[in-house]
């Protein structure tokens, strides 16, 4: 029994070195693609909400900030399907999402944490207040920062490449 459940753990290890990061790279892809894509084809909206935008995002040009944030949107997904430089664009698609959360998915009013808690999937709020899906992406994008693209990526044949097979999985002295 012993011998089966070591066995299963190694092969559970064995996917884990690719399946998991694949997976949070395909869903956030498809999640910032889609978004990409509508700025891509819509009208820059920006101008009616740079106010609200961080700083130093409310003193960009709403013509930039539009560029940018479609073109990170668009190229950072295929990057994370392909696993091609995951830390660089998981690191600036969660500054993107951090300035859209602050900017448009965050309530304008609430006083108690129990009144933030119930417009967290208040989608229909003009006010914003639907932002924990937006956080549920800064989470998922953790494993992709700290821990890389993982085996099935563009990101490790590079490192095994330059630096041998098991590069990404010894630590850094």
């Amino acid at each position: 029994m012993v011998s089966i459940m070591l066995r299963v753990h190694e092969y559970l290890n064995q996917i884990g070195t690719f399946l998991p990061q694949l997976g949070l790279r395909f869903l956030l892809a498809w999640e910032f693609w889609e978004s990409g894509v509508e700025k891509f084809n819509g009208e820059n909206w920006f101008m009616h909400i740079q106010d609200k935008f961080p700083f130093p995002f409310n003193v960009v040009p709403v013509e930039l900030s539009w560029a940018m944030a479609t073109w990170f949107e668009l190229i950072g997904a295929v990057a994370l399907v392909i696993g091609l430089g995951t830390r660089f664009f998981s690191a600036s698609l969660i500054i993107l999402t951090i300035v859209a959360t602050a900017s448009v998915h965050w309530p304008a009013d609430w006083s108690t944490l129990s009144e933030l808690v119930k417009h967290g999937y208040d989608v229909c709020n003009s006010d914003g207040g639907n932002f924990k899906l937006p956080l549920i992406y800064l989470i998922m994008f953790l494993p992709l920062l700290f821990n890389g693209a993982g085996k099935a990526s563009i990101d490790h044949l590079i490192h095994k490449f330059y630096f041998g097979d098991n590069s990404l999985e010894k630590p850094l002295n």
